[in-house]
């Protein structure tokens, strides 16, 4: 089965690994050098803010009571397979639908880590004007949003050759 993988799946899926390993990198050296809550202020704009999120994106259904770790886990890992396949089966032609997917899995799989092993994500990136604060989030999250916002360019700006029947 393996032997059937493209060789240029391989190379997303390296890439993916990269994106998982700078993601676990950071979140170590964050909580290594940052006290919970506690900003380091970088800009009037930005700082780094150790927040553990048991919750989904923006703290969604973070106050659950547990079983929302495994049930986004499990949807996690079953769109980290979805898109591990459709990497596979992507045309090499297709380099921007590959490079979002590939951010979107490299992301997906660095935040599963966290929710298995830590039973929360690492978030640490606030971004906000004033008393305005986008919530918490780490490279796992930018590479998703990186990945949706590539995917969405693709199906905007690549024109699809129609197929003759």
């Amino acid at each position: 089965m393996l032997n059937k993988v493209p060789a240029q799946a391989w190379r997303w899926y390296g890439l993916a690994l990269l994106v998982i390993v700078l993601d676990q990198i950071s979140k170590h050296w964050v909580e290594a050098v940052l006290t919970y809550n506690e900003p380091v202020v970088f800009t009037s704009f930005f700082n780094f803010t150790l927040r553990y999120n048991p919750g989904a994106a923006f703290s969604f259904l973070s106050d659950a009571g547990g079983w929302q770790r495994w049930f986004f886990t499990a949807v996690a890992i079953v769109v980290s397979a979805v898109l591990v396949v459709w990497i596979a089966r992507i045309a090499a032609t297709k380099k921007l639908e590959a490079f979002g997917l590939t951010m979107i899995l490299g992301g997906a799989i660095g935040n599963v880590y966290d929710r298995v092993v830590l039973g929360h994500v690492v978030d640490f990136i606030v971004v906000h004007y004033q008393d305005y604060y986008w919530p918490a989030f780490n490279l796992a999250d930018s590479a998703i949003t990186l990945g949706a916002i590539l995917l969405i360019a693709d199906m905007i700006f690549t024109k699809e050759k129609p197929v003759n029947a």
